[in-house]
């Protein structure tokens, strides 16, 4: 295995500590065997800590000043995209996963590297946000680190940390929408970015026809409804998408599997926290000031937004690796809920039984997501026959996000009755695919698909919601799972 880097000083030290799981983690999606990933995080965190120190200390940088980057855990992450981009160059591409090879060579890499005004907008957005405050955003939203580490590791106080990090998403928002403005774009697209806005700022606004059909459409377009939507829990695959590109979602499900194993083994905190870090203050007052020209700006659109819209009304101006869970629009508007759990896109090798039971394997310190492969399992279930009883189950099927030739779901059933283990199944009728699926396995004969629990979300209170997502393809029309049953009885639509 390659020796690891030598950290500089104790506070490079400290962001090892900190960074390497995520870094190896990233890695390890981005090769095909162990020793490979070892040596591309290695590489990877040396190149990021040059990168930062150059950044921190490069000509005309006073005390306290710094050119604009990311922070350190997605500054890391980039340097693994690009070691892996120079490993391809330089005839080492057979170390990498196959799918990343594809897609390091097409179109969709080049954005990343490309003019500044035509890299993904998270990219820019998280770019132009203060380090400390960008910090917070990625830690909380991406790294799934519960609030408490977060304000640990960042100096804030526990108490002001869940307000502190609703004010960063908007400033992100704001960000993220001044640079949409700023994008060459077609006409079209620019007709419609005063109603995307608007349409974005309210969880209940709905969107209208026209502009649904162009989001299924238009990649540039999505990604900006992506950043632009703050709730119903897609900003982190927005995040991850946005900013690291291949990989992104299936990076992004296995630091919340992580973080939630971490959890479940009750690793207890460290009693000295440290030190505040000194930035942390001056973060909060700079970000403060902001929030008013925001506040302005905001409420601007909300005129704008209470106003109807027609085609009058709107201005005149002018992901995709492999074949599954990393093949969407950098914008995925998950909610993420997100992509496959295995944590590894398809057409890479399959992992080692110990590698698929939720324990570290092989020098990675993020154990594998569990239940996120296909298996077969159960035969598929037949709607139940109709009968006078109320229904034992409702449920909710919910389009996450839709691009050109696939889409992400969630599945939300309420079960009357306490399960000790649970299976649904449901319908398609337009020939779509599940490809991969998280929070739970699959199969498909068919039009029928048939999702059984993972190993940890088997056991179900009476009253309580089960949940999954799914990645699936699509060709001429997408019409919402019909038919769904829990444990072979027909459910209600919510």
């Amino acid at each position: 295995m390659p020796d690891l880097p030598t950290p500089h000083d104790a506070t490079e030290a400290a962001l090892f500590s900190e960074c390497w799981d995520a870094v190896l983690s990233y890695a390890d999606l981005c090769t095909s065997g162990s020793t490979a990933a070892n040596q591309l995080a290695t590489e990877a965190f040396s190149l990021g800590m040059r990168e930062a120190r150059a950044a921190d200390t490069g000509p005309g940088r006073g005390a306290g000043r710094r050119a604009p980057r990311l922070p350190m855990i997605p500054l890391l992450l980039t340097a693994v995209r690009t070691t892996a981009a120079g490993w391809e160059t330089d005839g080492q591409g057979h170390k990498l996963d196959p799918d990343l090879r594809l897609w390091l060579n097409s179109e969709k890499a080049d954005r990343y590297t490309g003019p500044p005004l035509q890299r993904p907008l998270a990219l820019r957005g998280l770019r132009d946000m203060q380090e400390h405050d960008a910090d917070l955003l990625w830690l909380a939203e991406v790294e799934a680190l519960p609030l408490s580490v977060v304000a640990r590791r960042l100096g804030l106080d526990p108490a002001q940390v869940s307000e502190e990090l609703a004010q960063v998403r908007g400033l992100f928002r704001d960000r993220s929408h001044r640079n949409h403005l700023d994008t060459p774009m077609a006409a079209q697209c620019r007709s419609y970015a005063r109603l995307l806005d608007a349409v974005t700022r309210s969880s209940g606004a709905d969107t209208p026809e026209d502009l649904s059909r162009h989001l299924a459409t238009c990649v540039q377009c999505a990604e900006a409804a992506a950043c632009l939507r703050l709730h119903g829990g897609g900003l982190p695959a927005a995040l991850a998408g946005g900013v690291i590109g291949w990989g992104g979602l299936a990076y992004l499900e296995r630091r919340r599997r992580a973080a939630e194993v971490r959890l479940g083994a009750g690793r207890p905190e460290p009693a000295d926290a440290g030190p505040p870090n000194p930035g942390a203050h001056k973060a909060r007052v700079v970000r403060n000031s902001l929030l008013v020209t925001a506040v302005l700006v905001s409420l601007l659109a909300l005129g704008v937004s209470m106003m109807p819209f027609g085609k009058g009304d709107m201005d005149d101006g002018s992901a995709s690796p492999g074949d599954s869970a990393d093949r969407q629009p950098v914008a995925a508007d998950p909610g993420t809920t997100l992509p496959s759990a295995s944590a590894r896109p398809s057409g890479s090798p399959t992992p080692s039984a110990s590698d698929t039971q939720g324990s570290p394997t092989r020098e990675n310190p993020d154990p594998e997501p569990q239940g996120t492969t296909s298996s077969a399992a159960h035969d598929d279930d037949k709607p139940a026959p109709a009968t006078t009883e109320p229904a034992a189950c409702t449920y909710k099927y919910a389009l996450v996000n839709q691009w050109p030739d696939g889409f992400q779901a969630t599945i939300t059933v309420t079960t009357a009755r306490a399960l000790d283990d649970w299976r649904v199944a449901w319908s398609f009728k337009d020939g779509q695919k599940v490809n991969q699926m998280w929070d739970g396995n699959f199969t498909q004969s068919g039009s029928r698909v048939t999702a059984t629990a993972a190993d940890y979300n088997k056991t179900v209170a009476a009253g309580a919601d089960l949940a999954f997502g799914f990645l699936a393809s699509w060709q001429g029309a997408n019409t919402p799972g019909y038919d769904v049953t829990l444990n072979g009885q027909a459910c209600t639509k919510a």
